[in-house]
């Protein structure tokens, strides 16, 4: 069953002022579409192999654009228009289990933010920065992965694109003002219904 790139849950221009729609077009048509097409091909590379040594050769494209492929798809999800500018809900965190267990763990939204911020910040190169769930604890932890890797250690609950190709077109090389503005498109209705699974609460 082949992949294909999911629709956007709202318009190329939903996320402005803080994302741009020329930075949308081109992240959601181009880039993860490029992760798609690529991890079809290894894949169907992988059918057609017949030694040991053909598959693991492969390992490297399949893990690097099927976790293109899992990112960005949860990506897209993690935004929404925000309420900042009456356009939607994105930035709004309410009342309810995430954000008290954000409470239990960080201590206020604005501290999360703010060590989420600069742990991201800090990735070398390309990546992505997360809030999950540690499996063992149930707690909220902040955590990166390198390149494409998918968050394996821990339950997604929010993820952001430190990749340049994410913010490089209105941001410039500024990290820190991409990473201040998204806040304000993150969808944290989602995330909370994230969060439910994560912990074994949900009723979905």
């Amino acid at each position: 069953m082949a992949h294909t790139l999911p629709p956007l849950p709202y318009a190329y221009d939903a996320l402005e002022p803080y994302i741009s729609q020329e930075i949308m077009v081109l992240h959601h048509t181009k880039h993860h579409q490029t992760y798609v097409n690529a991890l079809n091909a290894a894949e169907a590379s992988y059918a057609k192999s017949s030694t040991p040594k053909e598959r693991i050769a492969l390992q490297a494209a399949l893990k690097f654009n099927g976790g293109g492929h899992i990112n960005h798809s949860l990506f897209w999800k993690n935004l929404a228009p925000s309420a900042a500018v009456n356009k939607g809900t994105g930035g709004v965190l309410k009342d309810g289990p995430l954000k008290t267990a954000i409470i239990e763990s960080f201590g206020t939204l604005e501290k999360l933010q703010k060590e989420f911020n600069a742990t991201t910040a800090a990735i070398q190169g390309s990546g992505w920065g997360w809030l999950g769930v540690n499996p063992s604890t149930k707690r909220l932890e902040i955590t990166t992965t390198a390149n494409q890797d998918p968050l394996l250690s821990h339950a997604p609950i929010i993820g952001v694109d430190i990749w340049e190709h994410a913010f490089y077109l209105q941001y410039k090389n500024v990290k820190a003002d991409y990473l201040t503005a998204i806040w304000n498109v993150i969808n944290f209705e989602e995330a909370e219904l994230r969060y439910a699974e994560a912990v074994g609460t949900s009723k979905l």
